[in-house]
């Protein structure tokens, strides 16, 4: 949600500024702006695309340091008043924002009894109000007054006329980042931002703030004591960041099509046949350690809490501990009882998840023991946790997450086998997951050999307005992700329950008009599972299931999607892969932008 950029140096700041903010366009936004500081502090803003900010901007606006943003509306409408970046009365000051500035409500009321007119809706505004009123010296000061005045969540990025070689920047609780180029330097709120120009980053901590000039930066806390925060390479191939779509496909196709490289990057040096486990360094626990484990509570959101469900049923199976996966937008709010014994795992693809990271911070307040499973390397979460591990998908583009989602799946898989053969998982069943384990990433591809007949079935499923997922205790979980997956990117209602809970309320609803799309594995539950579906059928409910070949549907009048056989534990990560085209071609055939669903962000990093 929101993007940051900012530029310091030799070159016109605002072509940059719009190429930089181009490439955030996946984490989601409804209006965009630029400031750029020349002889004055001049802004061009609008509701709308990227694209439509290049359109109108001034051919003349020449200056070489400056800020931009990308607006996710959360205070106001997405209008052209309301796009970043807010300035001050005067147009001395101007600021782009990402966050919730809590208290913006008093802080309006304070300024209007004070005269100062205010033009938009937005909480951010008031920043500007407040930098411009402050009597400090330095831009450094003003910035550090204003924030004095203000409760909240905040990543953001100040110009100043009459400090016209620098931006000031600050971090609580969102992401950002100082990039060094050679004499010129980069702000930025997601690394894909800068990886054009430079790889080599600093990520500022919770509460820092920064003095970001050509020639450097400088970091230090609201004291304005100095903090010794250091700039890194990252490890990052730039062509990988490339937005937009590839041979004519969305990135989200492209990305559903790299999941059996991503498996295979995720397994590879992690698998230990000799001994039958998984080796994972960055939990950074011994044997003894992981021996110690009572218990395992999953933290995550949207499509991470339910590959955190399927996690959990893994890690049951496998090492025989009580496990189980929570929504982290809830866990702080409900004063969770934080026992010493339980390892705690916080999953996010960005590693920015701003619900998963305060629950982070809650676990590590009361004492607690949590490790990460994120996809980006430095990110809060990763630097928050114990340790971690890293999913080493690859930069998801697209919002619908596809990749990082079947990487999340292997990364609790390897979690599983490794608790397990620490404790009584034998070394016949070890061996026989290891070797499931390096099978995935061919049994994904023959998934994906079979997108003709899932397009179809997706195709056919399109023009209902209301739809069932139903899965039966490792399916329930797929079929919430799948439900979660079609709602996204196709804006259709669909509702995911357990197949044994249809008879205590959802059958009434089952209709010809509402399709229903089963999960059913061949395991101890298919013959129930089939008499279910056979319910479904009796009350003229279109079904398509998802299942294994071999699987006796009986008469049954359905369109069949098979998938390849693993190990009972590791089958849910491939009935998985085919909810994700079923939605993909539903929402193709609705003619939406499947890579940038409305209302969406790919980063969520406000509460």
């Amino acid at each position: 949600m929101c993007g940051i950029v900012g530029y310091v140096g030799g070159q016109n700041a605002a072509p940059l500024l719009v190429e930089a903010l181009g490439r955030l366009e996946h984490r989601g936004y409804d209006s965009a702006g630029i400031a750029v500081v020349g002889s004055r502090v001049r802004v061009t803003k609008c509701a709308g695309r990227v694209r439509d900010l290049a359109e109108i901007l001034p051919k003349r606006m020449a200056g070489q340091v400056g800020i931009g943003h990308t607006r996710w509306a959360t205070h106001g409408p997405a209008t052209d008043v309301n796009a970043h970046p807010h300035t001050d009365a005067s147009g001395t000051v101007a600021v782009v924002h990402n966050g919730i500035i809590d208290n913006a409500a008093a802080l309006r009321a304070r300024l209007t009894d004070q005269g100062v007119p205010l033009v938009s809706d937005t909480d951010t505004e008031v920043f500007a109000h407040l930098v411009a009123l402050s009597d400090a010296d330095t831009l450094e000061g003003k910035v550090v007054d204003a924030l004095d005045a203000v409760e909240g969540t905040y990543g953001l990025a100040v110009v100043h006329a009459d400090f016209p070689d620098r931006v000031v920047v600050a971090r609580n609780g969102s992401p950002l980042l100082v990039g060094v180029g050679e004499k010129e330097m980069f702000v930025a709120s997601d690394l894909a931002a800068l990886v054009r120009h430079t790889t080599t980053v600093a990520h500022l901590a919770d509460g820092e703030l920064a003095t970001v000039t050509a020639s450097g930066f400088t970091t230090f806390r609201r004291d304005l004591t100095r903090t010794q925060t250091t700039a890194r390479e990252v490890d990052v191939d730039p062509s990988a960041y490339e937005h937009g779509q590839i041979d004519g496909r969305p990135r989200m196709y492209t990305e559903m099509l790299e999941q059996p490289a991503s498996v295979e990057r995720a397994l590879r040096g992690r698998l230990d046949e000799r001994f039958a486990t998984a080796h994972l360094g960055g939990l950074e626990m011994d044997a003894r350690e992981l021996r110690a484990v009572r218990r395992v509570k999953i933290l995550g959101c949207g499509s991470a809490y339910y590959v955190g469900q399927m996690g959990a049923s893994l890690i049951e199976e496998l090492a025989r501990i009580p496990a189980d996966a929570e929504a982290a937008s809830e866990f702080r709010y409900r004063s969770p009882v934080i026992e010493p014994d339980t390892l705690y795992v916080a999953v996010s693809q960005s590693g920015e998840t701003i619900d998963t990271l305060l629950a982070v911070e809650e676990v590590r307040r009361k004492g607690g023991r949590v490790i990460g499973l994120v996809n980006v390397v430095g990110s809060a979460i990763a630097r928050a946790c114990d340790g971690g591990i890293y999913l080493h998908a690859g930069p998801e583009i697209a919002v619908a997450s596809t990749k990082a989602l079947t990487t999340m799946f292997v990364g609790f898989a390897l979690l599983a086998l490794q608790l397990g053969r620490v404790r009584d998982l034998s070394v016949a069943d070890g061996r026989r997951l290891v070797a499931g384990l390096q099978k995935l990433p061919a049994q994904i591809e023959q998934v994906l050999e079979g997108e003709e007949r899932i397009a179809q079935a997706g195709t056919a499923l399109a023009p209902a307005e209301s739809l069932f997922f139903v899965g039966r205790v490792r399916g329930y979980p797929v079929a919430r992700e799948g439900a979660q997956k079609f709602k996204e990117i196709s804006y259709r209602h669909a509702e995911a329950y357990q197949m044994s809970e249809l008879k205590h309320g959802p059958l009434a609803l089952i209709s010809p008009e509402v399709p229903t799309v089963a999960v059913v594995p061949d395991d101890e539950l298919t013959d129930r599972n089939v008499a279910a579906l056979h319910e479904i059928a009796a009350r003229g409910g279109p079904l398509v299931v998802v299942t294994h070949a071999g699987v006796d549907l009986g008469e049954l009048a359905a369109e069949r999607i098979d998938v390849p056989r693993n190990e009972r534990e590791l089958d849910p990560l491939l009935l998985t892969v085919p909810l994700q085209l079923l939605a993909y071609h539903a929402a193709l055939a609705l003619g939406h932008d499947v890579d940038k669903p409305r209302n969406l962000a790919k980063s969520v990093t406000v509460e």
